[in-house]
């Protein structure tokens, strides 16, 4: 499976607002061990294949191990020799166990419902799977919600939700009303008064998981 063309201006919201997360691609290349070669089976906004990888492309045979819906934050890597599966994805249920269901609850609702249970991963991953969840960094550089845990008031900046898939699954006038809440909260300091020990966080344990083979 190919990544989707983008036009220029995309392409460089992207550049500005998604980049690779350097301890996710640390992880990921740790699960792939030794293995120099991989198939980037789904992509997503951001390719988490270590810079040292090569990547060769997906056949027919490995876009059936991926069939669902998806829109961020989910990448498949399939070691061309064994065909063992690496993961990176988001858990539906932390996702919306977040705090910004609470101010844009149709926004997490909508993305949730495209994102695979752990268990359905699982299965694709193979009879014994390790999963470890992954905590985002206060200086995460990929623009996806959970990014912004210490950060809130970026995502009052139309362009970083723009970079952000998840906004688009809902009307703009849902978005709109999703993004107010989050600025009156942040004005009034309620915000702050019920999630402000988030901004001295080092990291978040949120919704990011990979899910490898067990040794």
């Amino acid at each position: 499976m190919t990544r989707m063309p983008v036009d220029d201006d995309t392409a460089a919201l992207l550049r500005r607002h998604r980049r690779p997360e350097p301890s996710f691609v640390r992880t990921v290349a740790t699960a792939l061990g030794g293995a120099r070669t991989v198939r980037e089976v789904r992509p997503g906004p951001v390719s988490y294949v270590p810079a040292d990888r090569d990547v060769v492309a997906a056949g027919d045979a490995d876009a059936t191990l991926l069939t669902f819906p998806t829109v961020d934050a989910l990448t498949a890597l399939a070691l061309p020799a064994g065909g063992r599966v690496v993961v990176l994805a988001r858990d539906p249920d932390r996702l919306r166990a977040g705090w910004l269901a609470e101010y844009a609850s149709a926004v997490v609702a909508a993305e949730a419902d495209t994102l695979p249970t752990i268990d359905r991963l699982a299965a694709l991953v193979g009879p014994s799977v390790a999963v470890a969840r992954l905590p985002v960094p206060f200086t995460c550089v990929d623009g996806f919600g959970e990014s912004y845990y210490a950060r809130p008031e970026r995502l009052l900046d139309a362009e970083v939700r723009a970079a952000d898939p998840a906004w688009g699954l809902v009307d703009d006038l849902t978005a709109r009303r999703s993004v107010a809440a989050l600025r009156n909260a942040l004005a009034s300091g309620e915000w702050d008064s019920r999630y402000g020990a988030l901004r001295r966080r080092p990291t978040l344990d949120g919704s990011v998981v990979l899910l490898r083979p067990a040794p």
